[in-house]
């Protein structure tokens, strides 16, 4: 199965230069712990709940500080035609639960979650991932910033 098969394709894109107030009310509105960051039609970064808690809230700074000062500036993502099962892999080593995915133009065409993994009926490969992502550090610990 390949990615685009699996990923969720609606998603929601903050500006670098929105403040981490209006991710989070966004995030609140849509449901989601994860949006990507797009500048001039590409993607820039990630900013996550976690990165708004431990990056901005847990040093005291503003809600009005804006996305680009807190997010996760090194994306980390997959194409919508690389196989599913090689991807839930990359993502559990690489310790990440939601994955951008883009097409070949480098275009930003959904997300994929372990839970779109989960739904696709891979849960060897979910478990496999799950395991992983649940070990300490990884690119994306936040003591890592």
């Amino acid at each position: 199965m390949k990615v685009g098969e699996a990923m969720t394709r609606d998603v929601r894109i903050v500006s670098p230069e929105q403040t981490i107030r209006e991710a989070a009310q966004e995030m609140a509105r849509i449901d989601a712990g994860v949006l990507p960051v797009g500048e001039n039609d590409r993607l820039v970064g990630m900013i996550t709940d976690r990165d708004i808690a431990v990056r901005a809230v847990a040093e005291g700074k503003s809600p009005d500080v804006k996305v680009r000062d807190v997010m996760s500036g090194q994306v980390l993502y997959c194409y919508e035609n690389d196989d599913l099962d090689d991807v839930a892999k990359n993502m559990g080593e690489m310790k990440v639960r939601r994955m951008p995915v883009l097409d070949r133009d480098k275009r930003l065409v959904g997300i994929l979650s372990l839970g779109d993994v989960a739904l696709n009926d891979k849960p060897k490969s979910t478990a496999q991932a799950l395991a992983h992502i649940s070990e300490h550090g990884g690119k994306h610990s936040q003591s890592a910033h």
